[in-house]
């Protein structure tokens, strides 16, 4: 029996950092394992920025390296941080480019798995399906263009109408859709009117060698941020936070890149902030290991309405390196901290509330340590992707329809109230 052909599209793969480029390389890999013969549609590494693929320390796997079914189109390094004119004609860019290479392949593929955002690559999933007859699975990370709002970058009320219906388009023409966070969920079945069976939960998660690492804590207690420093994340609730650490005589380390990062940098500079170290992204490896020296994990996400559904990658790294997370979000994020008690919530982004916790917590070894514990479990039952990748493989061969809401629901006995 012939293997089933898997095209993975995605703007984001090996070897960027970030949680979208992890989900694609932990997928790839999985199926592989699996005996699917899966090929790339990709970009050439660019998140955050083309230079820092220079270091050929983040060309950390030789399997994904140089593999002959890794197809990469060139697009122009434009910066459009602030321009959505800019931001548009990367995306379209990018898209034509995929477009291209679709219509001239020459391969044959059972299934056609696309990742979104952006919404013009999601449409270039719609005629993969139609090029080679083949199952199209739409995989939604943010919900485009209710992100685009919620950041505030754009609010062109024609133009944003325009995305919705294609938004709605794309979603019915999908056989299936894939959603990274429970969250979406209502979104897309009211808005689309699809089926909500036609729907599966997929969420980011680690790999089983990943999850609590050994690694011996530094005898100072310290708390860590890592990841995207943009606009989506509160930047004024970080400055205020660090500052307030300071007072406190908290340290933290801050491991991020984004277009608000030097925002928050020169706050720290100016106010010459001597317990915040600032760490150059690294690998994924590199990053997890240096979470688990740490003692408190933050998160910060704006208090838009769009950013209550999503859930964070880095709550998930956080959970995998045995962290307790404290953050200032709503919505899904924050019932999913609450309900399984792995970490405390200022749902008001209240930095002050939030340096009680940590201090709380720095007080209190014993409900740490019971927090890893719930983390722990957490993610070995729920957020582990040697389970989940099953989920999607029964979509490419079967009808099986398979959610997974538990771990919104699901709570701990103990109460961890401090």
């Amino acid at each position: 029996m012939s293997k089933t052909k898997v095209l993975i599209i995605t703007q984001n793969f090996h070897p960027e950092i970030g949680s979208h480029a992890n989900r694609m390389n932990n997928i790839f890999q999985l199926l592989q394992l699996d005996d699917y013969e899966v090929s790339v549609l990709t970009t050439e590494p660019s998140y955050p920025n083309k230079h820092l693929y220079e270091d050929r320390k983040f060309w950390n796997n030789e399997t994904l390296n140089d593999h002959e079914n890794i197809h990469r189109v060139h697009v122009k390094n434009r910066k459009y941080a602030f321009s959505m004119l800019n931001r548009l004609i990367h995306y379209i860019e990018i898209s034509l480019k995929m477009l291209f290479f679709v219509l001239f392949d020459k391969q044959k593929y059972d299934v056609v798995f696309v990742t979104s955002p952006a919404i013009f690559m999601a449409f270039v999933g719609v005629i993969a399906k139609i090029k080679y007859k083949s199952k199209f699975i739409l995989d939604i990370r943010d919900l485009w263009p209710e992100s685009l709002k919620g950041v505030g970058v754009f609010n062109n009320k024609w133009i944003i109408k325009f995305f919705s219906i294609l938004e709605i388009y794309l979603y019915r023409k999908a056989n299936y859709i894939v959603i990274n966070s429970i969250g979406f969920m209502d979104y897309i079945v009211k808005k689309s009117k699809v089926d909500r069976n036609k729907i599966t939960f997929i969420p980011n998660a680690a790999r089983e060698f990943e999850v609590n690492v050994v690694n011996k804590k530094d005898e100072q207690f310290k708390v860590i941020y890592t990841g995207n420093i943009g606009l989506a994340q509160d930047v004024d609730f970080l400055k205020k936070l660090v500052y307030r650490l300071a007072e406190n005589h908290i340290m933290i380390t801050i491991v991020g890149y984004g277009q608000k990062k030097n925002e928050l940098f020169k706050f720290v500079s100016d106010n010459k902030l001597a317990n915040v170290t600032i760490e150059n992204p690294t690998t994924r490896h590199e990053c997890l290991k240096l979470n688990a020296k740490h003692h408190v994990g933050v998160l910060a996400l704006n208090d838009k309405e769009v950013f209550e559904t999503v859930l964070p990658g880095k709550l998930i790294d956080y959970m995998s390196s045995g962290l307790p997370v404290v953050a200032a979000v709503s919505g899904y994020s924050k019932e999913l901290i609450e309900n399984n008690r792995t970490g405390f919530v200022s749902e008001n982004r209240d930095a002050a509330e939030i340096v009680e916790y940590i201090l709380k917590l720095k007080d209190n070894p014993e409900i740490r340590q019971e927090i890893a514990d719930n983390s722990t479990n957490l993610i070995k039952k729920h957020f582990l992707w040697e389970k989940n990748i099953k989920k999607l493989t029964c979509l490419f061969e079967s009808d099986y329809k398979f959610r997974e809401i538990e771990p919104l629901n699901r709570k701990i006995d103990r109460d961890l109230t401090l």
